[in-house]
Parts: C-alpha cells; structure tokens; sequence
C-alpha cells in the first residue's frame, strides 16, 4: 500500500452524527469524497437528505435515521442502520453537540445537564453502540474542542466541562479498546469554524477570535473534516488515544 493509498477509505462504513448542519455535513462529505459510505444521524432528520446528496455528488451511498444520542436505544439503531444497509460499520465520527455562551451564575441546572448529557453522554452511548459493532476492529473520532483545553473568550462552562470530559473518556477508551478490540479512539479539538453557534457571535467577538488566532481567520470546515478522515485511515493505524487541535494554531504553548 502506498503511501497516498492509505489516506483513502475505499468501501468503509461511516456513522456521522449531528449530520444536519456545519460540521457534520462538512465530514460526512469529506469521508465520501475519501471513498466511504456514509450513515448519517440528527435529529433534525428533515435535513439529511440534503447532506446525503453531497455524499451521493462524491460517488459515494448514504443512509440516514432520526437520531437523539442522548437515548442509548437510538444510538444502537443508528450503528444498526449502517449494518442492515451496507453490512459493517467501520468508523464513528462522534460530532453531535450544542453548547451556547451564558454567565455560570445564571446557567440553570436543566441547562447544564444537557449540554453534558448531548456532547459527552452522547457520545458515549454511540461509542458504545459501535464497539459491540465494530467486530473487525474500526476508529473513532470524538469531536471535543479548544474549549476543553484552553479558555475560551465567552462564558461556556457546561461546554467546556463536557468537551474536557470527553477529552478524558477518549483517553479511557483508547486504553481499553486499542489492543483489545482493534478499536482507535482518538479526538479532535476544533477552534472556531462556521456554525450555527458562531453565527450568533456580534462582530466584536468574532473579530476578537481572529486576533487570538495566530492564523488570523476562522477555519474552513473542510480544514477540520480532511484531519478527520486523516484518523480514520490507515495512515493513523498507529494513532490512537491522542487530541489533536485544529485551530490555527490558538492552543500552541
């Protein structure tokens, strides 16, 4: 296998989730032009159709399913979907999340408890589904953020503290299922790409984010989601339990 032959994900079954918008849609693309399946899951599954024809304009099937991976039954529907569909499942990119800017001493409990229970429950109850799945060995990719490594320029902490804990679970199950289960388990750490919650920055933030930012811009979606389909290729065969940022280099030491 050359060199170049493994960056490609020729006929692997990938699961996206928070597939209906920004990021999700930007992987789910990008794993598709690599040469993958893809099985996308939201819940807002009115949407995902839209992203499935970005994976069909690559060559490339897509299946989707309604999916709240705060429901453990939905996320074993979602890994059983890629295998009633295309028969294996190979990678989970782990990308459903929310989170939004507000003062810690007004942020209420039901409002913490979900953003923990979306972004690092969630993803725990996906990760599990995939393993008791991934009979043949596979990767996943926890989509964590800088936020769970360096402070951010807004008050976030529900998301902060669920994007360093899944920083943490990663880490466990890498340990656990690298040797064991022939399961790589790493993360990304994104800095700040265009989404839907930074559409609700005023300006003077989003301005402030550049000046922070060595590389002076926010990032390309596809900047992030090509270092995605980087972990999940053999050319990272031998990477697992790492976080990596993406973010112009805002995280440096």
């Amino acid at each position: 296998m050359s060199v170049l032959d493994r960056f490609r994900l020729d006929d692997k079954v990938v699961v996206v989730t928070g597939a209906s918008s920004g990021l999700g849609v930007a992987f789910a693309q990008a794993f598709a032009e690599a040469g993958a399946d893809v099985v996308l899951g939201a819940r807002r599954v009115d949407r995902l159709p839209e992203t499935g024809k970005l994976v069909e304009a690559a060559g490339r099937r897509y299946a989707h399913l309604q999916t709240d991976v705060t429901d453990p039954e939905q996320c074993t529907a979602l890994v059983q979907k890629a295998i009633d569909v295309f028969g294996r499942v190979d990678v989970l990119v782990n990308n459903a999340g929310l989170g939004w800017a507000k003062p810690s001493t007004r942020e209420t409990p039901a409002e913490f408890l979900r953003v923990v229970d979306v972004n690092l429950n969630g993803a725990y109850w996906m990760a599990q589904a995939f393993a008791r799945a991934a009979t043949n060995g596979g990767s996943i990719i926890n989509i964590s953020s800088v936020l769970g490594i360096h402070p951010g320029p807004l008050p976030q902490a529900a998301y902060a503290a669920s994007k360093a804990g899944l920083i943490g679970l990663t880490r466990d199950l890498a340990a656990q299922w690298t040797g064991r289960k022939g399961i790589r388990v790493n993360a990304l750490a994104p800095g700040f790409f265009p989404t839907e919650m930074t559409d609700e920055m005023d300006p003077s933030e989003a301005e402030f984010i550049k000046m922070v930012t060595p590389a002076g811009r926010l990032g390309d979606p596809v900047e992030l989601a090509s270092v995605g389909v980087f972990l999940a290729s053999d050319a990272a065969a031998y990477v697992s339990g790492v976080t990596l940022p993406v973010d112009g280099g805002m995280t440096m030491p």
